[in-house]
């Protein structure tokens, strides 16, 4: 995926501020935000790291829980004429419409 840098295991995405002609990285996948901002790859490291443990301290101290919670269900709405090809798609796989959909997403993010 483009801009995104992995810190200690935690995925940042990577934005250029050209108000502050620095790098801006936020977390994803928390339930509240945690940014951080430098001029270099070095310092968007050190800076996340930073970060993420006062955004940690931050939630222990105000008892919020600090991720978000999936489910792993989402509705998507497409055209019917693309649902018809998914689902010819699925069944010449050999698939369900949902193993064949999980399939696609998951090549889509880790490709």
């Amino acid at each position: 995926m483009k801009n995104i840098m992995e810190i200690d295991g935690r995925k940042a995405v990577i934005s250029f501020d050209p108000d502050t002609c620095m790098f801006r990285g936020e977390f994803l996948g928390l339930s509240g935000g945690a940014d951080f901002y430098a001029t270099d790859v070095e310092g968007l490291l050190n800076e996340g790291r930073k970060s993420f443990k006062i955004y940690l301290q931050a939630c222990e101290e105000r008892g919020i829980a600090p991720f978000k919670h999936y489910s792993g269900r989402f509705n998507v709405r497409i055209s019917p004429d693309l649902h018809a090809d998914i689902v010819s798609a699925a069944e010449a796989s050999g698939m369900s419409l949902n193993q064949w959909v999980e399939n696609a997403l998951s090549q889509c993010v880790h490709d």
